[in-house]
């Protein structure tokens, strides 16, 4: 099972970095067809991919650590007590994560059902950029669940050993 979610961490990250790839190819082209006189409007496509990047790279950069995480708290509990706030703080995030999951995946079920299309050139379906938000959401909730069961088996969860090893 471990290795399934690692897989699956990395490949939304993979996601996430070829996402921001098509946001400069994009650009690119269109800077390459001003050029030669052609009209390219890379701006919807870019947007597209920009939300697509910035929801499917969630869950792995929590398990990178990469998320800024305010300690003032944390750092001001010891032993069971902190092990506790960390679980509850594990599960309260999980719970919004999670409650954002099902209500954007049932705002991209109504967006379907509607047919509703983008308003820029492309007029693309609105689900097709919607559904990148909804499984980075998915599995970001993965990511704090698998965080909260590492913290509830006493382990240190991947935010905290992974931002340790990038400060030094």
């Amino acid at each position: 099972m471990r290795r399934f979610l690692d897989g699956l961490y990395r490949f939304s990250g993979a996601l996430a970095a070829f996402f921001l790839l098509a946001i400069g190819v994009s650009i690119l082209a269109q800077i390459v067809g001003r050029f030669f006189g052609k009209i390219v409007d890379s701006t919807e496509l870019a947007g597209f991919c920009l939300a697509a990047s910035s929801f499917l790279g969630l869950g792995y950069t929590l398990r990178g650590g990469g998320h800024i995480r305010v300690n003032m708290l944390v750092i001001r509990f010891t032993g069971k007590s902190r092990r506790a706030f960390e679980l509850w703080c594990c599960a309260a995030a999980a719970s919004v994560t999670g409650f954002l999951s099902v209500s954007a995946a049932l705002f991209v079920w109504q967006t379907y059902t509607f047919g509703d299309i983008s308003p820029g050139l492309l007029a693309a379906p609105f689900w097709i950029p919607q559904t990148g938000m909804v499984l980075g959401l998915i599995i970001m909730t993965v990511a704090l669940v698998d965080d909260l069961l590492c913290v509830a088996r006493g382990q240190t969860p991947s935010y905290e050993a992974n931002s340790r090893g990038a400060l030094e």
